[in-house]
């Protein structure tokens, strides 16, 4: 499941793309009707129409390469180019080999069957293109390092790369010139099988599109659908500027039904969400959901929106599938056509509407209007009668004050805090393993998720935590992660010190306590300059002294000495540790009590020097997790 999404993201490199296609075809097309119609050009709008026609072409019409260098790139380590070029490299390599004509050289009783030859005239496509990145990025991660003798020194390391993906390439070609025309017509048959049920498969089409989100799979759907891998290709025909009298299918039925959906489904499903939140956190809800709506109808995308329900009902995201199923169904059958170069939102309408296939885009308006309140009613009914509470991410005062570093210093980056607060919430640098995202997500490996506090990370704003096993955790941010993602590399490779953030110490102050904070992870490391990964253990905070703690049936009451009171470090190894029982502890200083299994309310409790804390348990392991909490105390600090 980790490889499909790695490579889901890998491919939304190269999607990204294809906006530019839009843009510069929508105007073409308007500026240079006679390129869809017919007949002669005449006049500079013309010409110009044409020339940027041809430019989006250019774009479009080469997406299986773009794959192939997206994906090199997307799912080589670090992102590195090499893997790139080694792509490219396998890509030649392998469409070369495997076109009709040489194939058919090769072995000349091929020319005697017309579906292997399709096949194999059709081997430069999407899916060729993905196998050549995975062959690329994959010799990138194998042999970046490999040592050659002296006389070879030249071709050690990455130069390596291309020469091992070329021949891997030759191999991969020999197993695809028996496999492939299998591949193919497993493909088609898909396809056509699907476009053979006309207005319902277009309807079955979305709801499994839509269905798959979460795993990444829907990439693989759609390359059978909107790029002409097996000879469907919905969006390349339709941006090309033919119409359905040039294709087999109703040209656009596999985009149209989205525009209703993501432009007025969406928006009409998050204000049912809205009006379904508790009052004194609707106008919280009211900001997430309004950003999301905007964000789905303008541009398309739809993830920020999704992620923010999708885990916390399952059965609510099957059925806000299916309402896409119906809306595209409604869609098709009325003759409603429109394409997208990126996603179904308001700006590929805008440029879509000018080009040969589009047909009734007036439509959209009743078809948006049923599905808004569609989507509206079906997510207050099911919302209400399922008690559903969708949780939202409130930013603490301190992370408004973003631009301080915690060595006090002013940052050129807004994202800073929220990036800080993020790897602080994952367990801090040491429980990290690595760093990427996609669209709207940050895709994390970890070394212990049970050393992650939700809570602190929806503190910074993210909208949601998703843990897809043991130790890959999702974040959905927006449409602004890379930006927080490339904070978050920055700080986890550089030797900064991530000190603690509490509702006592506000960053703008830039004080810290120690040489370095790895909140969760119950480790604090000290700068060691021959090397960024490896580091000294070392720690020895005075919070309190052994003879101050007192036990007392199931707890034992100690006091404070650091002014500075329960940190981060402390609060997140107290949390990791409380999460691994079957007891509830509670913490309590003064009059106010909260549960020792959240890192964010731990600091909250506004502790400092002298302050008495009571740590009681309940439960059935409450024996067990008083003796180690106690361990801990005694042991480390």
């Amino acid at each position: 499941m980790k490889f499909f999404q790695k490579l889901g993201k890998s491919l939304m490199l190269p999607v990204s793309a294809l906006p530019i296609c839009g843009l510069l075809m929508g105007l073409g097309y308007l500026l240079c009707p006679s390129a869809m119609q017919g007949g002669s050009m005449e006049g500079v709008a013309d010409h110009i129409g044409y020339f940027l026609i041809m430019a989006g072409g250019a774009l479009i019409n080469n997406m299986a390469l773009l794959f192939a260098i997206g994906v090199g790139v997307g799912m080589s380590e670090k992102n590195d180019g090499t893997g790139a070029v080694a792509s490219l490299v396998a890509w030649l390599t392998i469409t070369t080999l495997l076109s009709a004509d040489n194939v058919t050289a090769l072995i000349p009783s091929i020319a005697e069957d017309a579906g292997k030859v399709l096949a194999f005239s059709k081997t430069a496509n999407p899916f060729i293109g993905i196998l050549s990145g995975i062959i690329g990025s994959s010799c990138y991660n194998r042999f970046k390092g490999t040592k050659l003798p002296s006389w070879l020194a030249f071709f050690s390391g990455k130069r390596s790369v291309a020469i091992v993906a070329g021949l891997v390439s030759i191999l991969a070609s020999f197993v695809l010139l028996f496999i492939w025309p299998i591949i193919f017509t497993g493909l088609t048959s898909l396809g056509e099988g699907i476009a053979s049920m006309g207005s319902v498969g277009a309807g079955i089409y979305a709801f499994l599109n839509r269905l798959l989100i979460p795993t990444g799979l829907h990439h693989a759907l759609n390359n059978v659908f909107w790029f002409d891998t097996t000879g469907l290709g919905d969006l390349t025909h339709f941006w090309a500027g033919e119409t359905s009298a040039d294709v087999s299918w109703s040209l656009g039925m596999y985009m149209s039904g989205f525009f209703p959906c993501m432009m007025f489904g969406v928006p009409g499903a998050a204000l049912a969400i809205i009006r379904c939140s508790e009052p004194k956190k609707r106008k919280a809800m009211l900001g997430i959901m309004l950003s999301g709506a905007i964000c789905s109808f303008v541009c398309g995308v739809t993830e920020p929106f999704e992620f923010a329900f999708m885990f916390i009902s399952p059965m609510l995201y099957v059925v806000y599938s299916l309402m896409y199923g119906l809306i595209t169904f409604l869609a098709v059958i009325t003759g409603f056509r429109a394409g997208f170069c990126f996603s179904g939102g308001a700006l590929d309408l805008m440029f879509s509407s000018s080009l040969p296939a589009a047909e009734r885009t007036w439509l959209i308006l009743p078809l948006g209007a049923l599905a808004f309140v569609l989507f509206f009613c079906v997510f207050k009914i099911l919302i209400d009668k399922w008690k559903l509470v969708i949780p939202i991410g409130e930013e603490t005062d301190i992370l408004k004050q973003s631009g301080i570093n915690s060595k006090g210093e002013a940052t050129t980056s807004p994202y800073y805090m929220k990036a800080r607060t993020i790897l602080l919430g994952l367990g801090g640098r040491t429980n990290v393993i690595s760093i990427d995202n996609c669209i709207t997500r940050l895709r994390l490996d970890v070394k212990d998720s049970y050393a992650i506090d939700e809570k602190m990370i929806l503190s910074s704003g993210a909208k949601g935590v998703i843990k897809v096993g043991e130790k890959a955790v999702q974040i959905v941010i927006g449409a602004d992660v890379q930006f927080v993602a490339d904070e978050m590399n920055r700080l986890y490779e550089s030797d900064e010190n991530l000190q603690e953030i509490s509702s006592t110490q506000a960053a703008s102050k830039g004080r810290g306590t120690d040489d370095a904070i790895e909140s969760g992870s119950g480790m604090n490391y000290v700068n060691n300059e021959s090397s960024k990964k490896h580091r000294t253990i070392t720690h020895n905070d005075t919070i309190f002294e052994d003879d101050d703690i007192n036990f007392e049936g199931n707890s034992f009451e100690y006091v404070l000495k650091d002014p500075s009171g329960i940190h981060a470090r402390p609060a997140g190894m107290i949390a990791s540790i409380v999460k691994k029982y079957c007891a509830e502890i509670t913490v309590k200083a003064g009059e106010k009590s909260v549960s020792a299994s959240s890192m964010t309310d731990l600091m909250s409790l506004g502790s400092s020097g002298g302050t008495k804390i009571t740590i009681s348990a309940d439960g059935e392991d409450a024996d067990k997790v008083l003796s180690e909490l106690y361990q801990y105390m005694r042991d480390n600090l």
